[in-house]
This record gives C-alpha cells, structure tokens and sequence, in this order.
C-alpha cells in the first residue's frame, strides 16, 4: 500500500517536470485557489451565508490579489474565515514561489534550476542569478511594510474598535493594501474615514509602495540617489508621479460639484483628501473613500483607464504596468520622429521592446473586450457598470460600481476567468515574450497600406 503513493508522487513529479515554468505557475495558483475556495467554505470560517460559489470567488479574488467580493468580509466571514483571506493575498501578492524559495532555503535545501525558472517568470526577472536574495529582499520589504502601516493603522482602528479588535483591523488592512488586494473589513471599504488624514497617508503608501514593484524599492534604497538609479526604476517613479498628478486633478475637477461624491463632503480639506484618494486607488489597490457608483460616467471611463495600467513588473498590482504605457508612448513619438530607436533617461530601447508591449497590450484588450461581451449578454445591467467590472478584474482592483454581487452564474465565472488571467496570464505571456526563436524561412518583403 505503502508503494502507491511513492508512485503517485513520482508521477506527479515527472509531469511537472515537463511542463514549462508558466504552466508551473498556473497550476500552483489554481491549486491555491482551491485550497483557499475549500478552507473558507469550512463551516468554521462563515456565519453560515457563504456558499461554495460564494468562497471560490472570494478564494480566486484574494488569490489573485484583486478585491472584488460576493460576499461581506467582515460580517460574513469569521475570524479564522479572515486569516485565511489574508493568508492567501500574502500568498498571492508576494508570490507563491517566493514563499517556496523562502522555506527551501530556511531548511538549508538547494534551490534548484526549476524552481529559479519558476521563480524568475513569477517576479519578471530577467536571469536566474541572485534569485534567492531577490526572494528575501522580497520578503523583507513586505514584512517592513506591513509592520510599519499595521502600527500606524492601530491609530485609528484602535480607538474604533477596542484594542484586540483593532490590532486585528490593523493588521489585515495593512496586508491588503501592500498587496493591493483592496479587501477590508467594512462593508463600504473605507468611506468612513474619507476625511481622516491617517488613513489617507498610510493606506496610500502601502499599495504605492507595493504597486512600485519589489526591484524598485529595492533599488531606491540601495542607490538613495536619482543618478544611480535603473531605468525601470527612474521610468517607474516619473510614470507613477505623472498618472497620481494626472488622476488628482482630473478626478477633482470632474467630481468637485457632484452632490452624490466629493460635492457632499462637509469641506475642502475633505474633498481633497478624497480626491487624492480616489486618484491613487485605481493603480489596482481596490480601496474606495467614495462610492464609485455615483461618479460621473467620465470619471469611470478615466478610472477604467487607470485600472488598466495598473502598477509596477515585480510588484503586487496588476494590469499592463506603468511602463509599457511609457514604451507605447515613446514609440508613438519615435515614429513621428521617424527614429528607431526610443530615448528615455540617456538609455536607448530597441524595437524588441515595442513589439513586446505592443503583444502585451493587444492580448490585454483582447481579453477585457472580450469579457466584456460575454458578461454583457447574460445581464442587462448598465453597461458602463458591467464593463467598470471586467475591467477592474483584469487589472486586479477591485473597484466596483456594485455589479457584482447581482451577477449570476455565467457573470461571476466570467469574472473569475478574468482576474484569473490578470494575475496568472502576464506571466505567461512574459515567458513567451522572453523566448526567442530563429525562423527557419525567410521570405521577402511585402507592403501593406495604414492609416
């Protein structure tokens, strides 16, 4: 009897050993998606109101470290049902394989070829050297991170909610928001401490730190200086500066007079703080200090975009990323300059580059365009609410309009696909990006009309 499973295992390892990192990673998210989806629907992790579809959406949206939910965090869920979300957006945040490479090297086991493959597709690495301190200055940020916001969040959860309560509060907030997971604990997110300056510093600096990517805080605090920098790193900080200062502005101007968000705020200083707020959420955190479902139609359609581009390669967000918006901009430029070659910060970016996010941005449409039709046949909800939806699951955010909890089977496995392939299908296709191939057959040069 004992000889089955030896088999079992030995199987399992073959067939893993075929498969190619990105499959890996699929099949490890999944696995956690399930394992989570089967703990949270354990009678001891609900009230009793969540069922199994109900947990297998909450399992793939903390996964996936997205935050749209079917079901109230923390009225629906226990206290166990809540660690096992917030366990399973530190597992999907930081990366599975990180984790894995954390506790082989913590009980002195080699990291192997595989698992360095594994690893490097995950966090977007370009070698195999040095994976296993890139693992750990991973896991040192984070833990810095989430420590420093949980003690400044105890500020104002623990005169809320009592001590214990509180520290609780404290504790699973910051984890979601340096993951840029966007759950909370209250039923209307963080609306209530629209104008409290705590919450609005400290949450923001957590998923902007996250949503930087680990390589860049990483390299800031290394170099300490603009010169020294990396070009993804200085691309990162001038693109993430350019869309909050964009995103500010626009959203105030669009909103200040709407009675139903910013325009019924007590006072300025309030609409500011919300305004800034609303401008950094959308870079795939998922919090909300307003209710995105009485904003104007342009102020969704500009979130929506934001959503899109998301955070930083190497971080916590997800979407296209910060700077393949930049290399579609400056490869816009380089044609009407008739060059090349892209400039940025004394560097020069080949047209591999452009090609690269140009594959990447088309699958993305792709896949919201396409969830977006589907969904859209099955409901006849407002589109602008439907689409607000598929795009803040692709780009892992979180946001939502309220559509949601009224989709039906077919909305909420569109859904789950969606935020699925936000997180799991970049890597995939950054392997394919990364793989070169020299073709065989050459043929000669043909013309086609643009434009």
């Amino acid at each position: 009897m004992a000889a089955k499973p030896k088999r079992l295992l030995t199987r399992l390892r073959l067939w893993f050993g075929t498969l190619q990192p990105p499959a890996v990673l699929t099949v490890l998210y999944a696995a956690c998606v399930l394992a989570g989806a089967v703990l949270l629907w354990l009678p001891i992790a609900h009230h009793g109101t969540v069922t199994a579809g109900a947990a297998l959406f909450t399992s793939v949206s903390a996964v996936t470290v997205t935050g749209l939910a079917v079901a109230d965090t923390g009225t629906d869920f226990t206290l166990f049902g809540q660690i096992v979300i917030a366990l399973l957006i530190q597992l999907g945040g930081l990366g599975l394989m990180t984790f894995a490479v954390m506790l082989l090297s913590a009980l002195g086991i080699p990291v192997g070829m595989p698992q360095r493959l594994i690893l490097r597709e995950e966090i977007g690495h370009t070698s195999t050297a040095g994976l296993a301190l890139i693992a750990r200055l991973i896991m040192r940020v984070a833990l810095i991170c989430e420590g420093i916001g949980a003690l400044l969040l105890m500020i104002v959860f623990v005169p809320e909610e009592g001590f214990w309560r509180g520290l609780w509060f404290s504790v699973f907030h910051s984890i979601s928001a340096f993951n840029n997971a966007g759950f909370a604990l209250y039923p209307d997110s963080l609306t209530r401490f629209a104008g409290n300056p705590v919450m609005n510093v400290t949450i923001p600096a957590l998923f902007i730190l996250g949503g930087l990517g680990f390589i860049v805080v990483g390299d800031v605090y290394q170099t300490r200086r603009w010169q020294g920098l990396a070009l993804h790193s200085k691309l990162m900080i001038a693109g993430t500066l350019a869309l909050i200062c964009f995103a500010f502005v626009t959203f105030a101007a669009l909103e200040w007079g709407n009675p139903r968000t910013l325009g019924g705020l007590p006072d300025w200083e309030t609409k500011v703080w919300a305004s800034w707020f609303q401008a950094v959420t959308p870079r795939t955190a998922g919090f909300n200090t307003l209710d995105y479902g009485a904003m104007h139609d342009s102020t969704a359609l500009m979130t929506m975009l934001l959503m899109l581009v998301g955070g930083g390669s190497t971080s916590t967000a997800g979407g296209i990323k910060v700077t393949t918006l930049i290399v579609l901009m400056l490869g816009t430029l380089a044609f009407f300059r008739r060059t090349e070659e892209l400039h940025v910060f004394g560097r020069s970016l080949g047209v591999d580059e452009v090609m690269k996010v140009m594959a990447l941005t088309t699958i993305s449409l792709l896949v919201v365009l396409t969830g977006m039709f589907v969904i859209s046949i099955s409901h006849d909800a407002e589109f602008l609410d439907l689409a607000f939806e598929v795009t803040s699951a692709f780009g892992t955010v979180g946001l939502s309009r309220g559509a949601t909890p009224h989709l039906d089977g077919m909305g909420r496995t569109v859904v789950m696909v969606i935020m699925f392939l936000g997180r799991v299908g970049p890597l995939t296709l950054g392997f394919f990006l990364a793989t070169r191939s020299t073709p065989r057959v050459r043929y000669p040069r043909g013309e086609v009309y643009l434009g």
